[in-house]
């Protein structure tokens, strides 16, 4: 399994960015509502999500990944309270889309229906993400993201089935052949 400083990394390049949690999640410290729970059903529907962002294909998608269960730990123990709010309120605002926009809630709605949703929210995301101060909180869909690539590259799923794992890597070799179209490396 890669290294959490490694998975961050990369979640944070990819994402283009820092990723939010994550001297939290490195230090083990929680810093938000100790009461914060999630049932279930929160589960299913954060895997749904981050199913709906990264689905199966070829590989597996974050669903077998377990990535909503990876969210629910991170933003437990991780997210400070503001940020937990913000994911929180920001499930109910999906959830809440899903309906207006098709009349079933997001677990309900079609394949199709779920895709062109996010797709949406994550043109709002980056939209809010041009004009947001400093001071100002993550867009939701920003944190479900972040969560997704970091829960999924960071999952042994992720790692061996996706990645191009290598338990105990050899020495470093800058001139390695690339090949378009090889997977990336993951190492522990």
């Amino acid at each position: 399994m890669m290294n959490r400083r490694e998975a961050l990394s990369r979640v944070a390049l990819i994402m283009g960015g820092t990723v939010l949690g994550a001297e939290a999640f490195l230090s083990g410290c929680a810093t938000g509502k100790t009461g914060l729970s999630f049932s279930a059903t929160d589960i299913t529907f954060l895997n749904e999500v981050a199913e709906t962002i990264l689905p199966a294909t070829s590989t597996p998608g974050a669903k077998e990944a377990k990535v909503g269960e990876f969210m629910t730990v991170i933003v437990k123990d991780c997210y400070e309270e503001k940020d937990q709010n913000t994911f929180v309120e920001g499930l109910k605002k999906l959830n809440e889309a899903s309906t207006k926009a098709n009349g079933k809630t997001f677990v309900e709605a079609t394949a199709a229906q779920r895709h062109d949703l996010l797709v949406g929210l994550d043109k709002e995301a980056s939209a809010f993400q041009k004009t947001k101060k400093p001071e100002e909180q993550k867009h939701y869909f920003t944190m479900l993201k972040e969560l997704t690539l970091w829960g999924f590259f960071s999952s042994e799923v992720g790692a061996t089935k996706v990645l191009r794992y290598n338990a105990v890597p050899g020495k470093y070799d800058g001139s390695y052949p690339y090949k378009k179209g090889d997977k990336a490396w993951a190492t522990s």
